[in-house]
């Protein structure tokens, strides 16, 4: 279990030193890492998300998603048309999920990264440190 966890923060490392802004805040409303960004940041922020994140949903398709998805996407209040899902394939249980959810000024979208299903919650220190955000 131990290996496809370090596999899996290892991408996620991975996107962190691709991610084309620095500075990730913690989101406690919705337990993830997070960075905002400008739309003039969108080709690069996709993709950084695409080395650590491959699967992607949107409002359409999220019926089409794993049940954890579906879940993740439920518990953050569900998906409006212009937001995104993305998710790695989980590891021994461990999901690795992000939210990209634009402001709606059609300036700014934010990315939140966050775990869900086995381990999760005793992987969260772990990903806040990878990405910076303790406070």
């Amino acid at each position: 279990m131990a290996a496809a966890h370090d596999a899996l923060f290892l991408a996620l490392d991975q996107l962190r030193q691709t991610w084309p802004k620095r500075g990730w805040t913690w989101d406690g409303r919705v337990a993830c890492v997070a960075s905002a960004f400008h739309v003039d940041l969108t080709e690069d922020a996709r993709t950084s998300v695409a080395c650590a994140l491959r699967h992607e949903y949107t409002q359409r398709s999220i019926g089409r998603a794993p049940p954890i998805v579906q879940e993740v996407v439920t518990a953050a209040g569900g998906v409006r048309p212009d937001q995104l899902i993305f998710c790695a394939d989980p590891a021994d249980g461990l999901l690795a999920y992000g939210l990209w959810w634009p402001w709606g000024d059609e300036v700014t979208t934010t990315l939140r990264i966050g775990l869900a299903g086995i381990g999760a919650n005793r992987n969260e220190v772990r990903l806040r440190e990878l990405f910076g955000a303790l406070d």
